[in-house]
C-alpha cells in the first residue's frame, strides 16, 4: 500500500549503522507525513558515547519509548548562579553543565520490562547510552530549534 512504512529491524538496523558514522553517534529519523505536520515524531537511533546536551522542553513533555537497546534517562536540576554570572543556558539547552546536578535516573530497557518514559515539561534532562539503542521519541508542536 502507498504510504506504509514499516518499522522494523532492517529499518532499524540501518539507522544504527548511519549512527556509526555520525560523529554525533546517533541518527534522527523523522516520522511526520509532512512539513505541515506540527508535531514531533522520530526515531532516534544512539550508540554508546553519544553526546545528548542537557536540555528541557518549556513548552511539551516528552514521550520516550525505547525499541531496543539500553539507556538511562537522566534527570537534572539547575543550580543558582550568583548575581551578576551568566545563566547557565539558553532557556532550553545547557551550555554550562557543571551547573547543573543530576537528581534521578532511570533506566529504559526493553530486555528488563521498562519499555519508556514521560519526560515532564520543563524538565533538565539528557541521556546515558549504555548498548546501542533506537526510541521513539513524541512531542507537541512543532520542532523550535533546540
Amino acid at each position: 500500500m502507498e504510504n506504509v512504512q514499516l518499522i522494523d529491524d532492517g529499518m532499524l538496523e540501518g539507522l544504527q549503522r548511519t549512527a556509526k558514522y555520525n560523529e554525533r553517534h546517533r541518527e534522527n529519523y523523522d516520522l511526520r507525513t509532512s512539513e505541515r505536520d506540527g508535531s514531533q515524531r522520530m526515531l532516534n537511533a544512539m550508540k554508546p558515547g553519544t553526546k545528548v546536551p542537557i536540555h528541557r522542553h518549556r513548552h511539551t513533555s516528552e514521550t520516550v519509548v525505547c525499541l531496543n537497546g539500553c539507556l538511562d534517562e537522566v534527570f537534572y536540576q539547575e543550580i543558582p548562579l550568583k548575581d551578576g554570572q551568566d545563566p547557565a543556558h539558553d532557556g532550553e539547552v545547557a551550555h554550562d553543565e557543571s551547573c547543573f546536578v543530576e537528581i534521578a535516573r532511570y533506566r529504559i530497557c526493553p530486555k528488563e520490562g521498562v519499555y519508556g518514559i514521560q519526560v515532564p515539561k520543563m524538565m533538565w534532562h539528557s541521556v546515558d547510552v549504555k548498548e546501542e539503542s533506537t526510541i521513539f521519541e513524541a512531542k507537541d508542536g512543532a520542532y523550535r530549534g533546540k
